[in-house]
């Protein structure tokens, strides 16, 4: 089974498909030994790659790249990947899509913001005419061969997000999200709307969204939950903690133990992505 089918299958299954935001390969590997499935989030690979908000800067020759380099290590994981507004134009957005399904995405995710765009759970974003937005959505469906489309809508204002919600459930999108969706009433108000589309949720830590835990997101209705940026998060908080004590004693390691990491466990870690500890990959 193709890996946008295993997602596929993954998404109509019943209850709420995670998948867990990594922003480099080193996040990926730890996040593999406790999921199935990864976002390469827009967040954190560009806070990752380039140091930078997630304002636009990501160029499409480094997502394609970061992928390749993730499929070879995960042949197992699902990988949906944020393209954002495909960068830019439709055109563009049709290369990066068959490039990425060439490399071996599972999926990608498709937003109906315009320059400048902003992170989906911060203020000031603005989206395009959303007849301008399904013609590129068009292009891009038409464009893959087998590979998850998530239709994404940025729209704010209430009428406009269920006018949106219903228009992309009527294309051939895999799954619809309304992003920096802010309470369990408009969750219900979507999936209403969209009528038996898969719905995804993203949730990420001080954005929009309430958080929910998995049951309560299937008893919502929630096929697919992404979760931007717990690694990048907790990235930032431990090294920020071990840095801090570090300076405090003067330079000094501190002692290993069994809840600590010292150069057997880390290597440990990182020879399970070497390919030829990969068996019987699916296609």
């Amino acid at each position: 089974m193709s890996h946008p089918h295993r997602l596929r299958a993954a998404i109509h299954a019943d209850g709420t498909t995670p998948l867990i935001g990594v922003f480099d390969m080193f996040s990926a590997s730890v996040a593999a030994q406790h999921y199935d499935g990864m976002f390469v989030s827009g967040f954190g690979f560009a806070a990752s790659h380039y140091g930078l908000p997630d304002i636009g800067f990501i160029a499409w020759p480094d997502i394609i790249a970061f992928v390749q380099r993730l499929r070879l290590a995960f042949p197992r994981q699902h990988l949906l990947v944020d393209i954002d507004d495909g960068y830019v134009d439709p055109e563009t957005a049709c290369h990066v899509v068959q490039s990425l399904e060439a490399v071996g995405a599972s999926g990608v995710i498709l937003e109906d913001q315009k320059r400048p765009r902003r992170c989906g759970h911060v203020d000031g974003k603005q989206v395009l005419p959303l007849e301008e937005y399904l013609e590129k959505l068009d292009m891009v469906l038409r464009a893959r061969r087998d590979l998850v489309v998530v239709a994404r809508t940025d729209a704010t204002e209430e009428d406009e997000i269920l006018r949106r919600a219903k228009a992309l459930a009527a294309t051939d999108a895999d799954v619809v999200l309304v992003d920096g969706v802010r309470s369990v009433d408009w969750i219900h108000k979507v999936r209403r709307v969209i009528g038996d589309k898969p719905l995804l949720f993203n949730q990420i830590a001080g954005g929009k969204s309430p958080r929910l835990s998995l049951s309560e997101l299937t008893g919502l209705g929630v096929d697919v939950a992404i979760y931007s940026t717990p690694c990048l998060f907790a990235a930032q908080t431990a090294i920020d903690r071990a840095l801090t004590d570090l300076k405090a004693a003067d330079g000094r390691l501190p002692q290993t133990g069994p809840d600590t990491v010292g150069v057997a466990e880390c290597l440990a870690l990182l020879e399970k992505n070497i390919s030829r500890h990969h068996e019987h990959a699916p296609a």
